[in-house]
């Protein structure tokens, strides 16, 4: 954003601090006006033929916008990615225990990894990773859905939830 003496443009919009415009003016009549006003020139539409130029308190001007700024991150969810990781062999309690986990999870906003990971000859049976993960998905229907579907990735079998909107 140019201020003041920055502007290059030979003629400008000016539109005053109440919003009033005063039509197309030359740069330096324009500044020499803002000036007598106390105020800075500043311009907000530098693309516009011609461009537009505002008078203004620039000072205060970055001040409210850095308010506006720090207001909108405060709003903004930042969402974290918890793992949930499993065993194919994995007993019915633990099960129950990592789904009461993930339901958490998804409670709080968070997307869940999940990990099945496969050790030793497990690998090759696949089929109980996916129905471990069909089993999660089910449990936990009411919570998430399925972001991306369960893929292997050597040892492991990961899928993706995402909390209910």
């Amino acid at each position: 954003m140019f201020v003041n003496e920055q502007i290059n443009a030979r003629e400008v919009l000016v539109i005053d601090a109440d919003g009033t415009q005063l039509g197309v003016l030359k740069t330096s009549e324009a500044l020499e006006l803002a000036r007598e006003k106390k105020l800075d020139l500043v311009n907000v539409a530098p693309n516009a033929r011609p461009p537009v130029c505002r008078m203004m308190d620039y000072g205060k001007f970055k001040y409210e916008q850095s308010k506006k700024d720090r207001e909108a991150r405060k709003r903004q969810k930042v969402t974290t990615v918890k793992e949930i990781k499993l065993r194919p062999n994995i007993d019915k309690h633990d099960f129950d225990v990592k789904v009461k986990r993930g339901q958490k999870f998804l409670e709080n906003g968070d997307k869940i990894k999940v990990t099945v990971m496969f050790r030793g000859r497990e690998i090759t049976h696949p089929e109980i990773a996916q129905r471990l993960c069909k089993q999660l998905v089910e449990d936990l229907k009411d919570y998430g859905v399925v972001e991306k579907p369960a893929r292997q990735e050597g040892r492991n079998m990961i899928m993706i939830l995402t909390p209910k909107s």
